[in-house]
């Protein structure tokens, strides 16, 4: 899908954190985002049926000469089983070009169920200057096999730490951050003694490590950590071992929503009764938790709701349906491209070292900014599950300069 817009924007350096987080609610509110100085979410895994992607060509769009615009190509599976994804992700990639009435930026949209090494030649060979995509990390690598030796860089939407780096970024939410945060957030609020609950696979394991670092890096002590697998004997032997190693004040639970679920009775009934339930930001996406009562009172750090619940009702009013949490990424990555592209010659290849400036950026997930290695930092809050609902109990700080 093409898509080219008329218009501009513009917007000044701005001082402070506080006065960007102003503009960006006030701009909202009056049905536009503006751009400013701005997971754990798991993806599904998809099939892939080798075929030649054709780029999508919106009929409503009127596209002239590209000799004054910048080429971006749109990595996604728009087809297949990932394609709700995929979709949800690209619409919101068209309703930030809208709301932004960028006239230098031409986006074109590539279904990588289509092949996603085709789908990263035809994109290459197009002439784009930058690749926002692809979803999943292990579409990453073969994406960046094309793209760097072009000189292409990527801003993926996966969070697979394993494959950032050489001009790979990821906008997707890491999982260390949100376990740092919420660890850091429970010392401060006098809990010492921190165990663990994870499940036995490569996301388990890095929960484990985040985990241990983010207990010694708060002055905290690790009581244990324990693996499940993925029956209710596993989970209770589990909780036992957990308990066994000594007195435990909280308990992350580093799983998805329905899993934890099966697990926090279990660490109720194995005598962690008043424990902490701490959680991972991937319980942000999913709704059962807050009804459920046996969650209630547990914390966990993840990006705020403020904007993203405006993004979605914006969103919902446009499309139909409801977005995937995931699509304020690609939202996000169209504000970040719009606010380089002012210091972005046409033609030229992207300004990458632009990514990586200490003030970072601003979205509809609050303030972040990149690292030099591809990951990005994200500024979180902490929210407590009651009654139904999350409610924000420690705000996310607004800016990386002012650290408030």
């Amino acid at each position: 899908m093409t898509m080219a817009f008329a218009g501009s924007f513009r917007r000044s350096q701005a001082g402070t954190g506080e006065n960007n987080w102003g503009k960006v609610k006030r701009l909202f509110a009056l049905g536009t985002l503006a751009l400013l100085a701005a997971c754990q979410s798991v993806v599904p895994r998809g099939g892939e049926v080798p075929a030649t992607p054709t780029p999508q060509t919106d009929p409503n769009n009127i596209v002239s000469s590209d000799s004054d615009r910048h080429l971006v190509a749109l990595l996604l599976p728009v087809s297949g089983p990932d394609g709700d994804i995929g979709r949800s992700i690209a619409n919101a990639t068209t309703l930030a070009l809208l709301d932004t009435k960028n006239s230098s930026i031409r986006m074109t949209t590539y279904d990588t169920a289509l092949g996603v090494d085709v789908a990263a030649r035809k994109a290459v060979a197009d002439g784009n200057r930058l690749i926002l995509g692809p979803l999943r990390g292990d579409n990453v690598v073969k994406v960046a096999n094309v793209a760097r030796p072009a000189g292409v860089p990527i801003i993926s939407f996966s969070n697979d730490i394993g494959v950032a780096g050489q001009n790979v970024f990821l906008m997707g939410h890491l999982p260390g951050q949100s376990i740092e945060r919420v660890v850091k957030y429970a010392r401060a609020q006098g809990i010492t003694n921190f165990g663990g609950i994870v499940t036995k696979n490569v996301y388990g394991q890095r929960a484990m490590s985040n985990l241990t670092s983010a207990v010694r890096n708060a002055g905290g002590r690790l009581v244990g950590v324990q693996e499940i697998g993925g029956t209710r004997s596993s989970i209770d032997a589990a909780t036992r071992r957990l308990r066994a190693g000594g007195q435990v004040e909280a308990v992350l639970v580093a799983t998805g929503g329905r899993t934890a679920l099966a697990v926090i009775p279990s660490i109720r009934n194995h005598g962690m009764k008043n424990a902490r339930i701490l959680g991972p930001d991937r319980w942000n996406t999913d709704t059962s938790l807050a009804g459920n009562k046996n969650a209630h009172g547990a914390w966990f750090a993840s990006v705020a709701d403020g904007l993203y619940r405006q993004y979605a009702t914006k969103y919902r009013t446009r499309y139909g349906t409801t977005p995937s949490r995931l699509s304020s990424l690609g939202y996000d990555a169209v504000l970040l491209t719009a606010r380089v592209a002012q210091e972005w010659q046409v033609g030229r290849r992207f300004p990458v070292a632009r990514l990586t400036k200490p003030d970072g950026f601003i979205g509809i997930d609050g303030s972040f900014r990149f690292m030099r290695n591809g990951l990005s930092e994200r500024m979180l809050e902490v929210q407590e599950v009651r009654a139904g609902q999350y409610v924000t109990i420690d705000a996310a700080p607004r800016s990386f300069v002012t650290g408030k």
